[in-house]
């Protein structure tokens, strides 16, 4: 009786362990999964980021380069009608 008693005991603990094993194997998949959602947010983040910066050096190299033609072209067309 107390065989059959600690065999059922035993069963159960090897159940008990194979369920568990399973559950942290999924944890640890998701726990995965999470940091690499995580690293492809941070990422794209920093992609737009530097995107943002180029656009608004190109904006302003543009319109200094407008500013400083116009100014030379008005400084020549007033030189020359002098």
């Amino acid at each position: 009786m107390t065989e059959l008693r600690m065999r059922q005991s035993l069963d159960q603990f090897e159940l008990e362990f194979e369920q568990e094993a399973a559950v942290e194997r999924k944890r640890r998949a998701q726990l995965r999964q999470r940091a690499a959602a995580r690293s492809r947010a941070r990422q794209i983040e920093s992609t737009e980021k530097r995107g943002t910066v180029g656009f608004v050096t190109l904006l302003i190299a543009l319109t200094l380069t407008v500013v400083v033609v116009v100014v030379v072209m008005f400084e020549t067309l007033a030189w020359l009608m002098a």
